[in-house]
């Protein structure tokens, strides 16, 4: 019975640890639409490296979307072959974001984006896991379809 109690208490410090408060989590929330905001400006820009600026930059960071790509490098690579002019990049639009924060250095981020181009509109869902590192807020994580 002492253990079951030294066990739960435990347990119970342990998650109060990483327990945010809501003005907290309203911070950790804000702060990442900030990123996410810039991203969509400097995109509208045309400017895919300033874009990239919101994605943790390492070998380690993981896009998802008809295929996986490993690393910050061959993520720009692959998104200048994708979108190699400002026509091509459109307008993008980030909605529907859902941010939940996972700890005081960890959230996930549930969106949808869009882009408003010339001859069509395509768009989709996304799933991000954001990291803080001591240059802020970054994606480690991203799964676009």
């Amino acid at each position: 019975m002492k253990l079951a109690l030294a066990l739960t208490l435990t347990a119970l410090a342990v998650l109060a640890t990483f327990a945010q408060s809501e003005p907290q989590k309203a911070k950790i929330a804000a702060d990442i639409r900030a990123v996410m905001d810039k991203q969509a400006v400097d995109w509208n820009r045309g400017d895919i490296p300033a874009f990239m600026e919101g994605y943790w930059k390492s070998e380690q960071l993981t896009f998802v979307s008809s295929r996986v790509t490993k690393g910050w490098q061959k993520t720009l690579d692959n998104y200048k072959k994708s979108y190699p002019d400002k026509s091509a990049m459109g307008t993008l639009t980030f909605s529907d974001l859902e941010i939940t924060v996972v700890s005081k250095d960890a959230a996930v981020v549930l969106g949808s984006w869009s882009l408003k181009r010339e001859k069509d509109n395509p768009g989709g869902k996304f799933t991000l896991i954001f990291r803080k590192f001591k240059e802020g807020w970054r994606i480690v994580h991203d799964h676009t379809s």
